[in-house]
């Protein structure tokens, strides 16, 4: 009897102990989410007073991708990180006050590696925001100078750049590149070899094209009146092969070729 009523106290005592455990566990989680609430509530203001969403609409004004743009909110994403840091935080809390140590320590090495996430990916946006910017800028000055291939030229730079940060990301994240480096590495000379290889075949051919464009587009302005071949016509259009004259019989479309390499009387 005496020992019946021995066991009866130590199934209470444990029962009442591990109420009043998961009597904290409860408690400290209701407070913790109530504290949450606040911390969001005063971030999201302080986020609002200093403007963090005109850096995000800067952001998505660029177009990644042709005729596609980033569609980022920076108030939600900062939202939301500090949110379940906060709540892994306070699982780590509770798991430690039911005594789940393997919970609390598996969760605190996931914490701990969360700064060298975030950095990888802060690494991944900055290097995303300058390829856009580089890509942008070679487009403008093809166009600036009135040379065919900037969308396509501007388009493989871009790549080449997205490659290089998205490896140095995967780094920082702590991934092994190795295997991936390697045969970007072969990839890459593979490239080279066979640019090299058709630049000495026939590049001579695109450049000589391209400067005899460029020439004509600087020296011959539409709404000009030329003399070529004895034909006189006014010049209507200039495209990267061709020069095309309005006369009395009609439209001549002349090669540039041909206008760089013969004579023309410019009339006025």
């Amino acid at each position: 009897m005496e020992n019946l009523d021995k066991y009866k106290e130590i199934i209470i005592d444990g029962f009442m102990t591990t109420g009043i455990t998961v009597g904290k566990a409860l408690i400290i989680l209701l407070i913790g989410w109530l504290i949450l609430k606040v911390i969001l509530f005063v971030l999201k203001k302080v986020l609002k007073a200093v403007k963090i969403d005109a850096l995000g609409d800067k952001i998505n004004e660029l177009e990644v991708i042709e005729g596609k743009k980033l569609n980022v909110n920076l108030t939600k994403i900062i939202l939301s990180v500090v949110k379940w840091v906060y709540l892994l935080l306070l699982i780590i809390i509770v798991a430690e006050v039911l005594g789940l140590t393997i919970i609390s320590e598996e969760l605190g090495n996931l914490i701990s590696y969360l700064p060298i996430l975030i950095s990888a990916l802060v690494i991944f946006m900055i290097g995303l925001f300058i390829a856009t910017l580089a890509k942008n800028a070679i487009k403008s000055m093809f166009k600036s100078l009135e040379i065919s291939g900037s969308k396509i030229i501007s388009n493989l730079v871009f790549l080449i750049l997205m490659i290089i940060i998205s490896i140095t990301a995967l780094n920082q994240a702590g991934i092994d590149t190795e295997i991936i480096t390697s045969n970007m590495t072969l990839i890459f000379g593979a490239f080279l070899g066979a640019f090299a290889l058709a630049l000495g075949l026939g590049a001579r051919g695109v450049v000589a094209d391209l400067l005899r464009t460029f020439y004509t587009r600087r020296t011959y302005e539409l709404g000009q009146h030329i003399k070529f071949n004895k034909v006189e016509g006014e010049i209507i259009a200039i495209d990267d092969i061709s020069m095309t004259l309005k006369t009395d019989q009609g439209k001549l479309v002349i090669p540039v070729k041909d206008i760089v390499e013969n004579q023309v009387e410019i009339q006025g």
